[in-house]
């Protein structure tokens, strides 16, 4: 075989391994072509409004709580100690306690308001988690896998809100209606707030969200400026729980 004929054979080799090899060297650079438009596409940053006004309109209406708790099978314990909750009610006082709210109508702050996870995008319960059973995905999401936990707490004492709650014993038996496509948990892991993600990932609403009649509770995506949520933060001024511990929650409170 001549020294030109060799030469040639090496360099169709060489172009069709490039050009095979190009979709996968791009994504692996993380320079995958931008959408249509020539824009690259945005990531999502979920968040969650709360209309405490609303939520007041029927101030016993436990809709969302029990459309939660329905959902991801929380357990109902016999004793208050071992409580599970993913959304609770809690004086409005007791939530902000860092916020001066003696100007805020009293309409509001002498009732509870609806409190879970704040999704913080510093959340503080990541960082100490030694399993790394609690993270954060790129949509913002803080998630928890429950296979991973070994109940230390740790998560737990880093939570500035008290959103996580332990298993003290098999919450099993104390599920009202189990639903068969959420997993239940075990005795001596911790759960919490999820955003849902089981439905977020099928293009659905939380639970809450859809529960609500009164429409007190809205979701979107932050990172867009013609969201409803963003839209709800143009006109209303909004409070956020511990805010200045640096965690940026993002879930807001119109006042």
């Amino acid at each position: 075989m001549g020294e030109d004929r060799r030469r040639f054979l090496k360099l169709a080799g060489l172009t069709a391994l490039c050009a095979a090899g190009k979709g996968s060297l791009v994504r692996l650079a993380g320079a995958e072509s931008p959408a249509k438009g020539g824009a690259a596409k945005k990531k999502i940053r979920w968040a969650m409004v709360v209309d405490p006004r609303k939520c007041l309109e029927k101030e016993a209406c436990t809709a969302c709580i029990d459309a939660c708790n329905h959902a991801h099978n929380v357990p109902a314990f016999d004793n208050p100690k071992h409580e599970v909750k993913w959304i609770w009610k809690e004086p409005f006082a007791d939530a902000f306690l860092d916020q001066d709210v003696r100007y805020i109508d009293q309409a509001l702050t002498t009732k509870p308001v609806f409190v879970f996870c704040n999704h913080c995008d510093n959340p503080p319960c990541v960082r100490v988690c030694p399993t790394k059973a609690t993270w954060k995905r790129e949509d913002g999401v803080v998630m928890m896998d429950w296979h991973r936990c070994i109940g230390c707490r740790y998560c737990m004492a880093a939570c500035p809100y008290g959103s996580r709650s332990f298993n003290w014993e098999d919450p099993r038996p104390h599920i009202k209606q189990v639903n068969p496509d959420f997993p239940t948990r075990t005795k001596g892991v911790v759960e919490k707030c999820t955003f849902c993600d089981e439905l977020l990932d099928k293009g659905q609403l939380p639970a809450c969200v859809t529960a609500c009649k009164e429409k007190a509770l809205t979701f979107g995506d932050l990172n867009d400026p013609d969201s409803e949520v963003r839209r709800l933060l143009r006109s209303r001024f909004a409070l956020r729980r511990k805010a200045g511990l640096g965690t940026n929650p993002e879930v807001f409170y119109l006042v």
